[in-house]
């Protein structure tokens, strides 16, 4: 990915942070977008070779204006990694969620990344490029009133297969679903370790490895998929004694 230039969106914080150094440690030209100003402004301040821009993912025009800038300063895009989301899970009770409600979290989530991603083809398809998309492993179990959130996480899987088949073979896209990511460095218990067949919670850098890998050549054969990296959890037969 050296001199590749990627795109990644919710790049300023949390997995999206770590994806962005990662990539940047690699020798790939990264452009950051965020809605969080402060905290795009902290991301350069520690690696001024990151780009940043603030943007809302869900303003068609504003991300418009990046991708067009992307094009005139550097004439290419290898790689798009739609990572911005609404990150809380939990949503209203069920029986009092409100529209409004719904439709901000599916337009953050899986809106945005079907209009991003269309913004960056033409781009994308002129260097045989690839999309990352991520997702959570929540797509596939739930807890009560995360109905939102795992729905827009369930629709952006079957997006992942379905972009593959339209922009194919010029542009790969795929998935990656996390599971407990540790993202602000708490303080966890050893239970929490513990209960993952990996014994350990996840890093960032679990999730940005592998997002390298799939943007890179290496993943040249793989297209259409979702990647689960949950520490085995979702594989682990649990129940109450």
């Amino acid at each position: 990915m050296k001199n590749s230039v990627v795109l990644v969106t919710g790049g300023a914080k949390g997995i999206g942070k770590g994806i962005c150094e990662h990539l940047s440690d690699k020798g790939t030209i990264v452009v950051a977008v965020d809605i969080d100003e402060e905290a795009g402004y902290e991301l350069v301040a520690t690696n001024p070779t990151i780009r940043f821009r603030q943007a809302d993912v869900t303003n068609e025009s504003e991300m418009d204006a990046i991708i067009r800038e992307i094009h005139d300063q550097f004439g290419r895009l290898d790689g798009l990694v739609n990572n911005a989301a609404i990150a809380n899970p939990y949503n209203t009770p069920f029986e009092e969620l409100e529209l409004y409600e719904w439709n901000k979290v599916i337009a953050v989530n899986l809106t945005a990344p079907l209009i991003v991603t269309k913004l960056c083809m033409p781009m994308l398809k002129a260097n045989r490029g690839a999309v990352v998309n991520i997702a959570s492993t929540r797509a596939i179990q739930s807890e009560p009133n995360t109905e939102a959130y795992s729905a827009s996480k369930g629709g952006l899987l079957s997006l992942t297969h379905a972009l593959a088949t339209s922009v194919g073979p010029h542009v790969r896209v795929n998935c990656i679903s996390p599971g407990w990511i540790d993202t602000r460095n708490d303080e966890l218990r050893l239970i929490d370790h513990h209960q993952h067949l990996t014994g350990k919670v996840g890093s960032v850098g679990d999730i940005a490895s592998m997002v390298n890998f799939l943007l890179s050549n290496d993943a040249g054969f793989v297209t259409g998929q979702n990647f689960t990296i949950d520490g085995g959890m979702t594989k682990k037969m649990i129940y109450a004694e």
